[in-house]
């Protein structure tokens, strides 16, 4: 295992030093230790349509009408979801929904219960 902390943009374990900074081999991220890695995890928040900073294992209810693919009906306003797992990409959130199953969510669409 490194010495050298994981990339902070893509999670590699095989960071290595130049001399002055730290690269990732895989995509091929630059940063000096301590300072920039910072910055990348703060710029990580997730944040709910009110502003609120949403962490693992919130709760969270749906603000508007939501479309599913392949379901008859819509994911209805005030929605009530348990549990969420925060995710990168662009639904944000994992969760399970009683009576739709797994999903994936946008974090714009949610609120903080």
């Amino acid at each position: 295992m490194s010495e050298f902390p994981p990339c902070p943009k893509c999670k590699c374990e095989y960071t290595y030093s130049n001399g002055t900074e730290t690269v990732c081999p895989e995509c091929f991220y630059e940063w000096k230790p301590g300072e920039q890695v910072e910055a990348a995890e703060a710029s990580e928040k997730i944040m709910d349509a009110n502003g609120n900073e949403l962490q693992n294992g919130d709760t969270v209810i749906v603000v508007k009408d939501l479309p599913v693919k392949g379901a008859p009906k819509p994911l209805k306003a005030g929605t009530k979801v348990k549990n969420i797992r925060l995710t990168s990409g662009d639904h944000n959130i994992s969760c399970k929904i009683e009576g739709f199953g797994a999903m994936a969510l946008k974090s714009q669409y949610v609120k903080k219960a």
